[in-house]
This record gives structure tokens, C-alpha cells and sequence, in this order.
């Protein structure tokens, strides 16, 4: 995990937060996965929270940019890079509005089978001042 470990550091900080905030602000995200739903290609995977995609984007996968919705009035909280080893492709996807526990879900959601991709969590802001 050691590649994906030194761009979670490297992206911290250079990050632009601001803008992404402001691109899902006017764009709009669209919610085609919501909780409960069954992935459409694996069936055995099961999204513990709403996963949709920003509007008018383009990620390196040359679909639109994921993200994942949270419940939470938190705005862009954090994202998380991975490296999908079906695809062989690594991009980032948001977490937008997502509480703390959210944000723990949604790491294990993606950590969960390391043998089909890994992630690695970048936050925006320290987790404690999230709980606040």
C-alpha cells in the first residue's frame, strides 16, 4: 500500500478542496447506487451508503468523478484514492457530507477485499474535529 500511502501524502495538502466543493455545489451530484443497493456487475457487493458521480466531470477512469453521500451536513469532508486490481486503474472518489462513522464506513467498504482494490483515506481536516 506504500504507493498509494505517498500520494495520500502528497494530496493532502495540495488538494484543492475549495474547488471540487464548489464544482459539486453547481453541478449537482446524481445518486445512481443508493444504500442498500447491489452492485451491478457483483452482485455480492452490497453499498453501505449513497454512491453517485459529479455532474459535467471526467475522472481518470474516463467516467464522471465519484463520490459518496453521507447524511451529515459536512460538506467535502475527505476522499479516498484507489487502485482498482480487476481494472487495473487507480483514481480518487469524494465523500461528500459524510459523518465520522460514515467516514470509517466508507474506508472499510473499500478496504474490505484487498485482493480487488485498495484505498487510501486522505482527510481534509483532522478526524477529531469532524466529532465536534
Amino acid at each position: 500500500m506504500s504507493r498509494l500511502t505517498n500520494l495520500r501524502d502528497m494530496t493532502a495538502a495540495a488538494f484543492p478542496w475549495e474547488r471540487w466543493e464548489q464544482l459539486i455545489a453547481d453541478n449537482g451530484v446524481s445518486v445512481d447506487r443508493p444504500r442498500g443497493s447491489v452492485h451491478p456487475v457483483h452482485p455480492s457487493i452490497i453499498y453501505p451508503i449513497d454512491y453517485g458521480f459529479i455532474q459535467q466531470t471526467t475522472a481518470s477512469d474516463g467516467h464522471e468523478v465519484d463520490v459518496f453521500v453521507g447524511t451529515a451536513d459536512s460538506g467535502l469532508v475527505a476522499l479516498i484514492i484507489t487502485e482498482d486490481f480487476r481494472k487495473s486503474d487507480r483514481e480518487f472518489k469524494l465523500l461528500h457530507d459524510c459523518s465520522p462513522e460514515e467516514i470509517y464506513l466508507v474506508n472499510g467498504f473499500i478496504n474490505f477485499d484487498r485482493r480487488l482494490m485498495e484505498g487510501e483515506l486522505v482527510l481534509r481536516r483532522p478526524m477529531h474535529e469532524l466529532w465536534i
